[in-house]
């Protein structure tokens, strides 16, 4: 019986990376996923072991990885977050540092608040005068009381030291 483990960032990350892979390829072993999220084998044995322990996947010693159903349904809503939060990202112009941005808060979003972005993709490509109008206000850049706020860790992702 599976262990109801909730997902830390990390699982969820390698997770996304085996649902991303098995997709690929078909099948995984532990080296693709070391070479693929550039970590040590032990890390990866130590997170394969946490995945299958909470049914994500299924693994025996020197075999290749499955994903379980609960799995696949958790790595596809994953993948599908990752490249939802890009697609959005992108619409509206984010910028330098999409990437990090997005890994910085994917891990925060509920599947609700998932939906409501995904719907705001789907408002924007029915209605690109409103994404124009979007790119205008964007242009003002008005952060509260016209700080600057150059100290914010998320300032210095996007601009730089």
């Amino acid at each position: 019986m599976d262990k109801e483990i909730k997902l830390t960032e990390s699982m969820e990350d390698y997770l996304e990376m085996f649902y991303r892979i098995v997709k690929k390829q078909g099948y995984i072993r532990p080296v693709d996923l070391s070479e693929a999220i550039k970590v040590r084998p032990s890390s990866v044995t130590r997170m394969i072991r946490k995945l299958n322990d909470a049914g994500f996947i299924t693994y025996e010693k020197y075999r290749n990885i499955a994903l379980t159903l609960k799995g696949i349904r958790y790595g596809k809503f994953l993948v599908w977050r990752d490249e939802t939060l890009k697609e959005f990202f992108r619409l509206v112009n984010a910028g330098a540092g999409m990437d990090e941005q997005i890994e910085g808060i994917e891990h925060y979003l509920t599947p609700a608040t998932m939906g409501i972005i995904r719907n705001l993709i789907l408002y924007f490509r029915a209605h690109p005068e409103m994404l124009k109008e979007l790119a205008e206000l964007s242009e003002q850049r008005m952060y509260p009381d016209h700080e600057r706020l150059s100290q914010l860790r998320a300032w210095l992702l996007h601009h730089g030291p």
